[in-house]
């Protein structure tokens, strides 16, 4: 199986194709809008060999992963964990690729690898330094953009390193359906944690009670009162805040919490696309309950990531873990895929298929 990988590459280098792009236009205000983005067909790359000594890989993308972060690359602000993206120049975004060559002592011709790649069919990339050999197996490559990646790391470093779980904690979940929440949840059933989720719509309600084994849920569109509803689910307040959203369900979540809680600030996808985001109004219970509260990001624990990878894809092979996946095809689904994300149309993790090979 190797070595005819590595004869389908060798048939590609000194080719030249048509390779496939989605451009960043220019920087935005507000929810990103398709039209920020153009498909550029008909750019020609050569195929050769990686320049010697460059460290650097050429790869065939053939999974890219949608993610609400990508949102604040789109702003003119340099004071980000991540630079804003380039206007006129290709997106970029974490994806699963095929090598074809390589000056990389790490990588070889027909490797499948992770990491930050181009929104485009063909890639090369000189920053490896956080790119990570696949170890094909049974489990579907597009997994690690998701329960393999970025999301489900950052649900299982959040959950455990930030939340501090204890057997019968109140947990509750926004945005439970989406790409993190959804691990969060499970994880939390399996601590032997009470869950709820917040979701947008009755499909992701039904999703997050019948399939992933949350304890309740609630549609927080059809909420008039997001702390009634809390307290509806949660009479004895919450223990654990896994917070997806920020605005006004953060504000709720406040006035809830138990004494000692502990809230997980992670995304806020609710405010990624305001240029003055909402205020927040109960900061006093952080002091009257003694709550942490921590923003986090994954890579904050990259040391974690093997042990990861082992619990996580141990605990799906052993069917107590499902994970949801909301599959585009082609490249030039991106920018719908993308845009989707901001208005909930997205059940699960969104993932684009560029390729079947």
């Amino acid at each position: 199986m190797e070595e005819k990988a590595g004869k389908d590459v060798e048939q590609l280098l000194g080719t030249t194709v048509e390779n496939k792009q989605i451009i960043f236009k220019g920087y935005i205000e507000g929810i990103p809008k398709e039209t920020d983005m153009e498909l550029r067909i008909g750019k020609k790359m050569n195929l050769e060999k990686v320049p010697k000594g460059s460290n650097g890989l050429l790869v065939k993308n053939l999974y890219l992963s949608c993610d609400p972060f990508m949102r604040g690359r789109m702003r003119d602000f340099t004071g980000s964990y991540l630079p804003p993206f380039s206007p006129g120049e290709v997106i970029e975004g974490f994806g699963v690729s095929k090598v074809l060559d390589s000056e990389n002592p790490d990588f070889k011709p027909g490797d499948i690898i992770s990491g930050f790649t181009g929104w485009e069919e063909y890639s090369l990339i000189y920053k490896t330094e956080q790119l990570r050999k696949i170890q094909v197996d049974d489990m579907p490559l597009s997994y690690h953009v998701g329960l393999l990646g970025m999301p489900g790391f950052t649900a299982y470093a959040g959950f455990y390193e930030v939340c501090a779980p204890k057997r019968g904690d109140y947990v509750f979940v926004s945005a439970a359906s989406g790409a993190v929440g959804q691990l969060v949840g499970q994880l939390a059933k399996l601590h032997g944690c009470y869950v709820v989720g917040s979701a947008g719509t009755k499909q992701k309600i039904d999703i997050l009670k019948d399939k992933l084994g949350f304890d309740g849920a609630f549609n927080y569109k059809e909420e008039a009162d997001l702390d009634k509803a809390l307290k509806r689910h949660f009479p004895e307040g919450i223990d654990i805040y896994f917070d997806n959203v920020g605005g006004s369900m953060l504000d709720a979540a406040l006035l809830n919490m138990r004494i000692h809680g502990r809230i997980a600030i992670c995304g806020m996808v609710s405010q990624q696309s305001l240029s003055n985001p909402q205020g927040i109004y109960n900061l006093f219970q952080l002091i009257a309950k003694r709550v942490k509260m921590q923003g986090f990001l994954q890579s904050d624990y990259l040391h974690l990531f093997p042990r990861f990878l082992e619990d996580v894809t141990s605990l799906y092979k052993q069917g107590k873990i499902t994970y949801l996946e909301d599959m585009n095809e082609g490249l030039e689904s991106g920018p719908s895929a993308f845009v989707g994300l901001f208005s909930g149309q997205n059940i699960g993790k969104k993932v684009i298929r560029v390729t079947h090979n």
